[in-house]
């Protein structure tokens, strides 16, 4: 059974919304990459953008969703990447990009209505 982890990121304090995106997608998702290989499914960074077009500060800038095959290989990527190495290297390059307090992380429990047809 999959297993969704939904992490919720807010931008660091001074960054622009499209300096943000573009450091995460050039440079940060290569870390996610890096370490998420050989563990999980799927690795998808949803970037949020307010529908009245403001640049302002908003409660999170982007939605991590990671999905693994099974909860025992989920535990065991997390272990992995406890290693004080690779903590370091996430931790030092989330520092750059990313409010590290305002870090949600989250299981994700599913359920999906069936819509009729338009």
């Amino acid at each position: 059974m999959t297993v969704t982890v939904l992490t919720l990121l807010r931008r660091r304090e001074g960054m622009t919304k499209a300096d943000f995106i573009a450091y995460y997608e050039t440079r940060h998702r290569l870390i996610g990459e890096k370490v998420l290989s050989g563990w999980a499914t799927r690795y998808v960074r949803k970037h949020l953008h307010p529908l009245d077009g403001t640049d302002a500060a908003h409660d999170f800038d982007v939605v991590l969703e990671i999905n693994f095959p099974d909860q025992e290989t989920c535990d065991a990527c997390f272990a992995a990447m406890a290693d004080p190495a690779t903590m370091a290297e996430i931790v030092e390059d989330e520092e750059r990009l990313f409010d590290r307090s305002r870090m949600r992380t989250y299981a994700v429990e599913r359920h999906a209505s069936a819509l009729p047809e338009v």
